[in-house]
Order: C-alpha cells, then structure tokens, then sequence
C-alpha cells in the first residue's frame, strides 16, 4: 500500500468544517476562500483515495470512511497542537477553574488533567464537581472558566452545543427478576434529587407511554444512585457514560420500557475569548468528548455538489 502523508491545513480545514457545521463558516474562521477550502476538500479525498461524502438530498454527509477521517484528523490536530503548546506554550501560569457533571468526574477528568498537565506543569487546575444548575449559576458569576453539562435548552452568553448522546434505562447488572410493564405494577424508579434532566425524562417518558411508576429510591448524588440501581431498588435513566459494571443499560424495548430522547451536551465558557490557558483546556476536554460520545456528523447544504467539489458562499 502506498505511503501517504495527510495535510495537516487540509485536515484543519476538513475537522473545522465539520465542528461548524459549514464549510463557508469554516472559510471565515480560517481566513481562506470558499473555493481554496473547496479545493483542500478535493486534495483529501484524492489523498484518501476513497470517497469521504455521500450525496443527502441536496447537501451531504460523510462515508463510513469520512466517519473514520474525522476522528483520525481531530486526533492528529490535538496532537499537533499540543505539541506546539508544550514547547512554545510552557510559560503558561496560573489558574483554570473547571466544572464537570458527575458522570464526567471518572470517565473524562483523569485522562483530561492529565494531558493538560504534561503540557502545562505550571498551571493550576480547580476542578469543581456539580450538578447542572450549580455549575451554570457559577460560569454566568464567573467563578467557573468552563463548565461541561447536560443542556435544558437554556444556553449561557458564550456557550456550545457539543454532542448528542441517546438517554437509556439502567438497572442492575445482576441477575435478578426484572420488572415488567405487563405486570401491572407501578415501575420502581430510582432518581436525582429535583430539578434533575434525566429524573424529568423519564417520569415524562413513562408518563406518554402511560406506564404507573412510584419514587423508589431518590438521591443527591450518583453514587448513591448506582448504589440503589445495582441493588435492584430501581431503574434509572442516564446515558451511557461513565456507568460502573455494578448496572447495565437495557436493551431497547426491554422489560416493555419506552424509548427516551437524546441530551445535550454543552460547553460553558465565561468569557467569549478565554484565556490561552482555559483555551487549550477547553480543546482538550472538547476532543475527551468526542471521545466518549459517538455522533452523527452531516453536513448541511452549503456544501453541495459531487463530491467536495463545490461550496456555495454563505447568504
């Protein structure tokens, strides 16, 4: 197989797009043409040696291997990018202030504190752990640089929607008689304290479905809640990060449960220019993410053509 060397401008061009959802606005970002894009387009997919869009209606979206590209190309950016910030960037000093939604806490603050800290030992991290308001209330009174959480629909001044992960019921991992809908008995659900995202959808899920169900358990922390669901006191709704072996997503349909929606993932950011320190961790966290979330990426109309050909100016 011939050997075959990306373009990182190329990949950049291609990632940001992607991020954007239009390559027009990813011209702008850029400081390059629509047609220059458009032609860097073209390179990759000569480069690739496969196609990396199919046609959808009148826009596109991306192959399984354009699929695979993504990923590849936002891994060998970071990786590029960190590597320019550990040798130009290690001046960098001072204090990060982060906040993560629990189920955050253990699958992505490990792998994200670190990479950060190889790059830039001299800058301080403040790590807060909380709930979606509290973390929203603190980035809006500036006590918090960044916040990662589930979205209610609200968004903050400066603020990104970064992912879409499907809700699922949990339950115990362990064989136990389940619950059944055609039992006809009220559902056991275990639960956040209120306000919570995932309590909400569920009771309203069960609700349409016209599922009885009774509060079996209710907990201020997700800890207790995997306690409670691996104990079989409950079912429960999260998504599927950071789940313990203790529970178990169940399958679709399963034990007659309804379906449930997809949850926002959004990027807090209490300035509109962080500082080069909260920039670089934000990146780092973004890529931890995508990651962790399997997403479906398509590509709106301003794309438009065969192949990459062509890019219609933004209106």
């Amino acid at each position: 197989m011939r050997r075959v060397t990306f373009d990182l401008d190329v990949l950049r061009s291609f990632a940001t797009g992607m991020d954007l959802g239009s390559f027009a606005r990813a011209a702008d970002r850029l400081g390059r043409s629509t047609s220059a894009v458009s032609a860097q387009l073209k390179k990759l997919e000569a480069q690739a040696g496969t196609p990396i869009f199919r046609k959808v209606g009148r826009g596109l979206a991306l192959t399984e291997a354009g699929e695979t590209m993504l990923a590849y190309a936002r891994r060998l950016i970071d990786l590029n990018d960190e590597a320019a910030a550990a040798i130009h960037g290690v001046e960098l000093e001072g204090w990060v202030r982060l906040g993560l939604q629990e189920d955050f806490s253990e699958a992505l603050l490990p792998e994200v504190l670190g990479r950060f800290t190889r790059a830039h030992p001299k800058v301080r991290i403040e790590a807060r752990v909380a709930r979606n308001a509290e973390l929203i209330e603190r980035v809006i009174a500036g006590r918090l640089d960044l916040a990662l959480a589930w979205s209610d629909g609200a968004l903050t001044s400066h603020s990104e929607r970064v992912a879409e992960t499907p809700m699922c019921w949990v339950g115990s991992a362990a064989p136990r008689e389940a619950w059944k809908a055609s039992s006809g008995e009220p559902l056991p659900l275990a639960a956040l304290e209120a306000p919570c995202l995932l309590r909400t959808a569920a009771t309203n899920a069960l609700d349409r479905a016209g599922i009885a169900w009774r509060l079996a358990f209710v907990s201020p922390s997700l800890g207790g809640l995997w306690a409670a669901a691996a104990a079989g006191l409950g079912v429960t709704v999260r998504t599927s990060i950071g789940l313990p072996a203790s529970v178990r997503p169940l399958a679709r349909g399963e034990s007659g449960l309804p379906a449930l929606p997809s949850l926002g993932l959004v990027l807090h950011r209490a300035e509109a220019e962080p500082g080069p320190a909260a920039a670089r961790l934000a990146a780092i966290m973004l890529q931890a993410v995508r990651d962790a979330v399997p997403e479906f990426h398509s590509l709106p109309a301003d794309v438009a053509g065969a192949g990459a050909a062509a890019l219609v100016q933004a209106g």
